[in-house]
């Protein structure tokens, strides 16, 4: 079988152009946490001749492997958003294969010895609620297995609307302050904020988008208010650790100024 030269000269041009950003990247602070809207999955598929549903298994395995590319350039939070409160209303297959994806993956993720070695706390933000209860009970088994973790942490944005969020929280207060438990004056930026789903979660240094698309679709509207932005023309399959350090490394060009 006759040797590809330019395909060699190719390959290895790309592994010093990846070896030189990692090297950029790790010359400067990293964003302790990093959001991803995980968007182009079915796209994806259908571009490589492939049926939609596979687009979500792909969609999957691309999840490890950036998981591994943040603990690799110490990012020590990552959140994906994975599926909206809106994205129930999709083909009723598409939204079952996912659940059940959701079920293996959370068990599988319970029990994974990378998770238990570099001691990553695994938590879902969302209703809960609206899911099947085997996804419930998944979701419950891998948080138990991982609760006393500190040194990483992995959110996953499942039946999760950013108004949702905030409306949830106003309710609790109104209730709050109907029975005499709050003021008015108590509430404040960081006392609404631990409200929130993400209560315990710092707000995100940079939330990166994939596909080309340049919205926010209703995640985290709180929680962005001084976050940069990063969008990346490219679905979340195909993402590659280039196109991740490059958005690290955008992160770290910028001059960060909250609103002074």
């Amino acid at each position: 079988m006759p040797v590809d030269i330019s395909k060699m000269l190719s390959d290895a041009a790309y592994q010093a152009y990846e070896r030189n950003l990692v090297q950029q990247v790790k010359s400067r602070p990293v964003p302790e946490h990093v959001a991803i809207i995980m968007d182009g999955n079915r796209r994806f598929a259908e571009s490589i001749g492939l049926r939609p549903l596979t687009g979500h298994e792909k969609g999957r395995e691309k999840l490890e492997e950036v998981l591994e590319w943040c603990l690799e350039a110490g990012v020590k939070i990552l959140t994906v958003y994975a599926f909206s409160t809106e994205n129930f209303s999709r083909d009723t297959e598409e939204v079952g294969h996912i659940m059940r994806l959701f079920a293996e993956n959370f068990r599988r993720a319970g029990d994974e010895g990378r998770v238990h070695k570099n001691q990553i706390r695994i938590t879902v933000l969302g209703r809960r609620d609206m899911l099947p209860r085997e996804v419930v009970e998944a979701i419950e088994y891998c948080e138990a297995r991982t609760k006393g973790y500190d040194k990483y942490r992995l959110n996953l944005a499942i039946a999760y609307g950013g108004r949702e969020e905030i409306l949830d929280a106003i309710r609790g207060l109104v209730r709050d302050a109907r029975s005499g438990k709050i003021a008015p004056e108590d509430v404040d930026e960081k006392f609404f904020s631990r409200r929130l789903w993400t209560a315990d979660i710092p707000d995100p240094d940079l939330i990166l988008r994939t596909s080309g698309e340049e919205r926010i679709s209703n995640f985290f509207l709180w929680q962005l208010a001084y976050s940069e932005l990063y969008f990346v023309d490219v679905y979340w399959p195909g993402f590659r650790k280039i196109d991740f350090l490059r958005a690290i490394r955008s992160y770290q060009m910028r001059h960060r100024r909250f609103g002074k």
